[in-house]
């Protein structure tokens, strides 16, 4: 038989394999080619991959040190996001970007950067507000413009759920509602029904915020004396920070509700500490403001610029959002997290929100409410000469009755910080010629004299002072005395201030005295707008109306007002606008 050469194996033949056999060996022959191709590739892919991760998260040369500094209310929250930032390796300049996020107030943050002693590179504050305040202080224009929002937080009402429904019906949420309730001459108001709390706006920016909201919402409804009364209440009762504000809503005050005003995140961290009496919050029907953390870049450094620019970045995005949501804050669009939710006494459709005031609104309230924490120093002259015996007509009562009465109403306005003093004026009062007399001298209200606190010695004094049935009115040389003795003692942490109550008759001195002309002359010469003392002036009374003008020009002279009494209710208004002026001496008027 003949066989068939295919193969030459050791000098031999192979016997032909079977057709099946030879078919599979040529076609794994085609499979592997394209395959080792793939795996190529891959390989090529993966290099690249490989080189572009290293080139975006390269730390060959080590670390680069971003040092942010944010306020205390979200640092927990940007520390966190910081601490994802890190484990992704960001680097620049072959360098991994590490960011630390410290804690410090706003205010001591803005003051090392106003002296150059400030070490961070980037800077969240709680309040573009808060700076625009400090912008306007000495050496605040050291403060770089911040660049954007890193969340939202606006502030609302607060008190405790368990007294939400007693609110029902005698205070709606709303920012007029609150000063009418907080205002110290609307005796008969909400006020006996609610007890309204603070936060101190020189030292907490959620107080700045809310004082900027009220004060918007009262110029727009023409509450502005309401506004100085709500103030000057709530300027001797503050609380330093929203957490024993909020802790203090759920303590019992009689039968008043307490209700204050916080940022909604601070409400929210409250009750995530689980109170006995979880706070809701109240969002003021005309809207509000927020506090909106503006981000400030400090570093001049060129790679820590990037650095910075890279973490903005972060801060804008989903994961950064979701983590800022989850501590209560808003996203910068206002978006609310699950965490403000209806159920946990919240609302998470974005409140209204007001028109931000300008940079000299702020300015202006600020100085405002410097000057009411100046408190008050006064000196009373009462008219106490013959006229004052006269009746008032449907009164029941004497001028000089009706005048007490608008003395003791006006001393209830006072806090008691307040300094006060009292002459009465007529003629030949305190011997031939001295048409004054000092019946309580010039101090603090809270101060004892012969064991008796003088405001106390005040009001028996206002009640027991009798018109001297002979006596002229020697006005004109009682306010030459009277200035110039508050002129001498002029306290600079003080509003001084010389009010007048007579039945409106003028200067009536048989013996002469000062002229009209000669004291305006005086007045005008010994006035100083930088250490204003005002005169406020109220006249009761059927003839108050013929000394009219020259009330006027007395007061006008330093700065002050006049004003001639209809009603004795009347006299609370008088007393607010008479503060509300003093506010603004020496420039009231220009």
């Amino acid at each position: 038989m003949g066989r068939h050469r295919t193969d030459e194996l050791d000098g031999g033949y192979r016997a032909a394999e079977p057709p099946s056999r030879r078919r599979a060996r040529s076609s794994r022959g085609r499979v592997l080619v394209p395959l080792a191709g793939a795996v190529a590739l891959a390989v090529l892919l993966g290099v690249a991959a490989f080189v572009i991760f290293n080139r975006d998260h390269d730390c060959s040369d080590g670390k680069l040190a971003l040092r942010v500094v944010a306020t205390p209310d979200i640092q927990p929250a940007l520390n966190k996001i910081a601490g994802n930032y890190n484990k992704a390796m960001h680097s620049v300049d072959s360098k991994c970007v590490d960011v630390t996020v410290t804690k410090e107030s706003a205010a001591r943050t803005a003051n090392a950067i106003a002296a150059g002693k400030s070490s961070a590179d980037f800077w969240v504050a709680d309040s573009s507000l808060l700076l625009e305040s400090m912008r306007a202080a000495g050496g605040g224009d050291a403060l770089p413009r911040p660049d954007g929002s890193v969340a939202l937080s606006p502030v609302v009402l607060a008190t405790a759920k368990t007294s939400a429904a007693k609110l029902e019906g005698t205070l709606k949420p709303s920012w007029t509602s609150l000063i009418t309730a907080a205002n110290v001459a609307n005796v008969d108001g909400p006020g006996r029904k609610v007890r309204v709390l603070a936060l101190d706006p020189q030292k907490n920016s959620a107080g700045l915020t809310a004082l900027l909201a009220a004060a918007g919402t009262a110029k727009a409804a023409k509450q502005d004396k309401a506004l100085v009364g709500a103030l000057k209440e709530l300027s001797g009762q503050l609380a330093s920070d929203s957490s024993a504000l909020l802790a203090s809503l759920t303590v019992k005050s009689g039968s008043r509700v307490p209700v204050g005003v916080a940022s909604e995140q601070a409400v929210y961290v409250h009750n995530t500490r689980k109170p006995e009496a979880p706070i809701v919050a109240l969002y003021p029907e005309e809207g509000t403001l927020s506090l909106d953390y503006p981000m400030t870049v400090l570093t001049k450094d060129a790679a820590t610029l990037k650095a910075a620019a890279g973490f903005k970045k972060e801060l804008s995005g989903d994961s950064a959002k979701k983590i800022l949501r989850e501590a209560g804050f808003r996203s910068a669009d206002g978006k609310a997290g699950d965490n403000l939710s209806k159920e946990k006494g919240f609302a998470q459709e974005t409140p209204q929100a007001l028109t931000p005031p300008d940079a000299a609104t702020v300015t202006r309230m600020v100085q405002t409410w410097s000057r009411l924490n100046l408190g008050t120093r006064l000196l009373t002259l009462l008219d106490v000469s013959g006229t004052m015996a006269l009746p008032v007509p449907g009164t029941g009562m004497t001028r000089m009755q009706a005048i007490n009465k608008i003395a003791t109403e006006g001393l209830a306005l006072f806090p008691a910080d307040s300094e006060l003093g009292l002459w009465t004026f007529s003629t030949h009062l305190d011997g031939q010629g001295k048409d004054w007399r000092e019946l309580v001298s010039v101090g603090p209200v809270s101060e004892s004299i012969n064991g008796v606190l003088r405001k106390e010695t005040l009001v028996r004094t206002f009640a027991q002072v009798q018109a001297k049935a002979t006596g002229d009115t020697g006005l004109n040389d009682t306010v030459k005395a009277a200035y110039g003795q508050l002129t001498k003692t002029y306290k600079e942490d003080k509003i001084n201030t010389l009010l007048i109550l007579t039945d409106g008759a003028g200067n009536d001195d048989p013996d002469g005295g000062l002229s009209n002309a000669g004291l305006l002359d005086y007045l005008k010469k010994t006035y100083n707008p930088k250490r204003p003392i005002s005169i406020l002036l109220i006249a009761f009374g059927p003839e108050a109306e013929k000394g009219k003008q020259q009330m006027d020009a007395v007061a006008k002279a330093t700065g002050g007002e006049a004003y001639i009494a209809k009603d004795v209710l009347q006299v609370r208004d008088f007393f607010l606008q008479g503060m509300e002026r003093r506010l603004c001496t020496p420039n009231c008027d220009g």
